[in-house]
């Protein structure tokens, strides 16, 4: 595999794998963050956060045309015994506090839903079942929000499962107590014309772990931003991710996370594999160090398998680090074809050359996918990830 970090960017690798990576450091947008929309320019692509992304595939979210429409999205919550599930009006004071919009699409859609679902964990609450959280496009454009807060020293695991088809601009707030421990999945399984921009916002109190899992498979054009900050010392993120690019298909992952508190840590990796005609995915990872977060420990982790020709990945990690007292920082980004080599062994072995291709994919997910650790989760993406390279043999 190549090191994304040494190929100029714009350069083109062997065949018709094209990757991008560059030292410039992303981490400050063009315009502070906001919940008004008129502090955000409409974005033209020209800019550093939408140069990658194609604006004219955004059905409108990116420049104020999309409205409310058509039946939008229906959300059920099922949540075990000790989960208060609210639906709130805007002046709710829990809404928008994890953190404010940071692009014109996130304010866009803060400013546009009618009510928002609340996910409360009572202070101490461990819960032995998973909240699990329905979004369904049933056609037309919709805008939403979500918080889920749990309170101090409270345990839960969430599941935000995303089918149908509709074009959302959504957020999603995480907003964890001191000592709590969250986990999230989050499953975009659109349909192939589905759009889905969203915001996840998480705010780690003091000793507190956040374990986010974003999984991309569906839809015509997914972008998400998950942001982490920390509202104590102490505090832990993990953030992983695995998508699947098909042909036509953009997905894209941005994410940010800000040491702004001294003693936390993060943990970044996603791995994604891409295959078709025009199968797009960009991955963004920022990691911003600032001078208060001392003994910060950092690492941030990309890697891409493409199957076929005509497929592009665009790789950026940034890292920024405004102090020198720091327990370690580092990231890696790499992507390369899919390697013939190890086909070759399985296959000279009596293993055929189509189950050979679907072990060497499972098994570069694998890693991510046991992260879940919920096995009927587990054992639907693994059989997702089957029939996409059933596909394309």
């Amino acid at each position: 595999m190549a090191e994304a970090q040494n190929i100029p960017a714009g350069s083109t690798t062997a065949g018709s794998i094209a990757v991008a990576a560059e030292s410039t450091v992303a981490t400050r947008m063009s315009a502070p963050p906001s919940f008004d929309v008129a502090d955000f320019p409409v974005p033209h692509g020209r800019e550093e956060e939408w140069r990658f992304t194609p604006l004219a595939r955004l059905r409108g979210l990116h420049d104020g045309t999309a409205v409310a429409s058509g039946e939008g999205v229906k959300v059920e919550v099922q949540a075990p015994e000790g989960v208060t599930v609210e639906t709130v009006g805007r002046d709710d004071e829990r809404l928008g506090k994890a953190g404010k919009p940071v692009d014109r699409v996130a304010a866009q859609a803060y400013s546009s839903f009618e009510k928002a679902s609340v996910v409360t964990v009572a202070k101490e609450a461990v819960l032995t079942e998973p909240i699990r959280i329905a979004v369904h496009g049933e056609g037309g454009v919709a805008f939403g929000h979500q918080v889920i807060e749990l309170g101090a020293f409270a345990e839960a695991v969430v599941v935000i499962d995303h089918t149908g088809d509709a074009v959302l601009a959504a957020s999603v707030d995480y907003v964890l107590g001191d000592g709590a421990k969250l986990t999230v999945v989050s499953v975009q399984d659109w349909d192939e014309k589905a759009v889905h921009v969203a915001q996840h916002n998480a705010l780690v109190g003091r000793d507190a772990s956040f374990k986010s899992v974003v999984v991309t498979f569906g839809g015509d054009v997914v972008r998400i931003h998950p942001r982490v900050e920390y509202a104590g010392p102490g505090g832990e993120a993990e953030l992983f991710g695995l998508y699947f690019t098909d042909a036509g298909q953009h997905q894209e992952h941005r994410l940010l996370v800000t040491h702004n508190l001294p003693h936390c840590k993060s943990n970044v990796a996603y791995k994604g594999a891409l295959q078709g005609q025009d199968a797009h995915a960009v991955w963004i990872g920022d990691v911003l160090i600032q001078a208060a977060a001392e003994g910060t420990d950092t690492y941030e982790l990309n890697r891409n398998l493409v199957l076929t020709d005509g497929a592009r990945v665009d790789s950026v990690p940034n890292l920024e680090i405004e102090t020198g007292e720091i327990a370690g920082a580092g990231h890696a980004s790499a992507t390369g074809r899919f390697d013939d080599e190890q086909l070759f062994y399985l296959m000279s072995r009596g293993i055929p050359q189509s189950e050979a291709r679907r072990l060497v994919v499972r098994g570069f997910f694998a890693e991510l996918v046991q992260q879940i650790g919920l096995p009927d989760v587990q054992e639907r993406l693994l059989a997702k990830i089957e029939a996409e390279l059933e596909a394309s043999v």
